[in-house]
């Protein structure tokens, strides 16, 4: 169960997200700094009737990065074009896509980091000159078509910015991180998620679901609808503090957020390694969990509660970590 609330994979989890997507700045909850900066960036490119500068947004997945490429088209009253790095194999799929846009609209590409560094090199000119370079043919017949494309705007996201080439980061006029958010946050969008979702929660049980959501809007409203589902089926609907409770219970979810695998994480980084410093494909090895799966879902929340730390050598737990699991630093080989 844990897998799908902190992965959500399943076509329905998206459908459910999409349901709770905000459609303005004005009812995006957190971020301050960022929504601050997109107001102006926003009214300067609607003052002037220019196509808006290419956006990078960046940060732990589940934190609004895809929901703001779409609070952004809403705002600017663009279509919007969504895909992921992936998706785009060769460069006739990325010529596809961007002929159909039209101008003023917003192609947003999801884990841009994956993108393949040939598409890369035919995506520049497009982004620089909305020109995109297609070659026809192979060997000496080959032939060198360049096309006008629409003016558009790329909103870009990824989970791992280190990964960009330069020549692509470069080609954003802004940039923003996406921090994660406060349990008052949280709270608030717990608040707006029920009251779409017609569920019965008072201040208590939405206070326990945020305290246990990773600091995450995206796992805090996957939590909500398990909460709900206990709630139905073991309670008469409604859900206060002692159902919460209850309910992350049966998730194995703890006080701090902290699911079955965070555990097995830790655990293993003390118990077999002497509590670090472990290479990353050394504990998805002995755990079972994919590298990328460590290091995108559960590595971020561990490392920003003071739990793990990133050393030259590979992954060390604090005096923070110990505490969690029991032991002293006398009990422990750091």
């Amino acid at each position: 169960m844990e897998e799908d609330i902190l992965k959500g994979n399943d076509k329905q989890e998206e459908e459910f997200e999409e349901t709770l997507r905000p459609n303005f700045l004005k009812d995006y909850v957190g971020q301050e700094k960022i929504k601050e900066n997109l107001k102006v960036f926003l009214g300067a490119a609607k003052k002037r009737k220019h196509v808006l500068d290419h956006l990078l947004l960046y940060g732990p997945p589940g934190l609004g990065k895809t929901t703001l490429a779409y609070i952004i088209a809403k705002e600017m009253n663009v279509g919007i074009k969504v895909t992921s790095g992936p998706a785009i194999e060769r460069a006739g799929d990325l010529a596809s896509i961007i002929t159909n846009l039209e101008d003023g609209d917003i192609l947003f590409i999801d884990e841009v980091h994956r993108l393949n560094r040939s598409i890369e090199e035919v995506l520049y000119p497009a982004l620089e000159e909305f020109k995109l370079d297609i070659i026809i043919g192979k060997g000496p017949s080959a032939k060198n078509l360049r096309l006008e494309v629409p003016h558009f705007t790329m909103i870009a996201a990824t989970t791992k910015i280190g990964l960009l080439s330069s020549p692509l980061r470069d080609r954003f006029g802004a940039v923003h991180r996406l921090d994660f958010y406060n349990e008052e946050e949280i709270g608030q969008i717990l608040n707006r998620s029920s009251k779409i979702l017609k569920i019965k929660v008072d201040k208590e049980g939405v206070g326990e679901i945020a305290k246990r959501a990773r600091k995450t809007p995206r796992i805090a409203n996957r939590l909500l609808k398990r909460v709900r589902d206990y709630a139905d089926v073991k309670a008469d609907g409604a859900v206060n503090l002692e159902v919460a409770k209850k309910a992350l219970e049966m998730m194995e979810i703890d006080e701090m957020g902290l699911d079955k695998i965070d555990r097995k994480i830790l655990k293993l980084i003390l118990e077999n390694f002497g509590g670090g410093p472990v290479g990353i494909d050394t504990i998805a090895a002995a755990t079972g969990e994919e590298s990328d799966t460590i290091e995108d879902i559960h590595e971020p929340y561990l490392m920003q509660l003071g739990f793990l730390e990133r050393t030259r050598q590979g992954r060390k737990l604090t005096r923070k970590a110990l505490k969690y699991l029991g032991k002293s630093d006398q009990e422990s080989l750091l």
